[in-house]
């Protein structure tokens, strides 16, 4: 275990690889109201959450806002549709959904494969 340093934000730091393979895999059923289940690890501190998720054919992350924090979503294989405010917009693998703050999204999977994506989403307040 590495030495606890204490950085500028008062945030002490342990390790900075987070290890998606040692995190246990849980599966959020309606998450955030959304239909199915959203099958996720994540890093989770008062900084916001760091998240490897995946969401398989038919499933959907419900549409929410994002008041004190962002998003941003990478997808890794899959197809996503993501409703943003007022439209839909598609997101293929390599490409990346942003979400401000103030800002209300979701994402559905309605394609025949599961989406698998990397998600941050910092806490805007709390640095």
């Amino acid at each position: 275990m590495k030495k606890q340093k204490q950085s500028r934000n008062d945030f002490k730091v342990i390790n900075m690889i987070i290890d998606f393979n040692n995190i246990e895999e849980t599966r959020i059923n309606k998450f955030k109201g959304g239909q199915g289940d959203t099958i996720s690890r994540m890093q989770v501190d008062k900084y916001g959450k760091i998240m490897y998720g995946r969401l398989e054919p038919g499933c959907t992350i419900g549409f929410h806002e994002h008041e004190t924090n962002y998003e941003v979503i990478y997808i890794l294989s899959g197809t996503a549709d993501f409703l943003y405010d007022d439209t839909t917009e598609r997101a293929a693998v390599g490409e990346c959904h942003y979400c401000p703050p103030g800002h209300s999204h979701s994402m559905i999977n309605n394609g025949s494969e599961d989406i698998v994506f990397f998600a941050v989403v910092p806490e805007i307040n709390s640095l």
